[in-house]
């Protein structure tokens, strides 16, 4: 990850600290805040999401405290699947006034 000058905000604050993978960290960031949601309504110990998903318990301990890096976007998605929510991948073109990118929504 390195930075870039930006002198302007956009939406995406990982894109204003510059980071490389903003968009897939960002997207990233919306599907482990919806995972941890399901964790914490469910009540279910970070071994049982283990079980339940096929990750390891070290690995739900990362999601769970949104340290994103070493997982991917693949995982995170089987992972609320496995929660039985369903998940869809939407790809259009990009308009005008909205450039190409990734945008998650949960």
């Amino acid at each position: 990850m390195t930075r870039k000058d930006h002198s302007q905000g956009t939406d995406n604050v990982l894109a204003d600290l510059g980071l490389d993978d903003a968009e897939e960290l960002s997207a990233k960031a919306v599907l482990a805040v919806k995972l941890n949601e399901l964790i914490d309504k469910r009540s279910l110990s970070q071994t049982e999401v283990a079980h339940i998903t096929g990750m390891t318990q070290p690995k739900v301990s990362q999601v769970r405290r949104y340290k994103l890096q070493n997982i991917s976007l693949e995982r995170l998605m089987q992972a609320l699947v496995s929660l039985d929510q369903q998940v869809q991948i939407v790809v259009r073109p990009a308009r005008r006034a909205h450039a190409a990118g990734i945008t998650v929504a949960a």
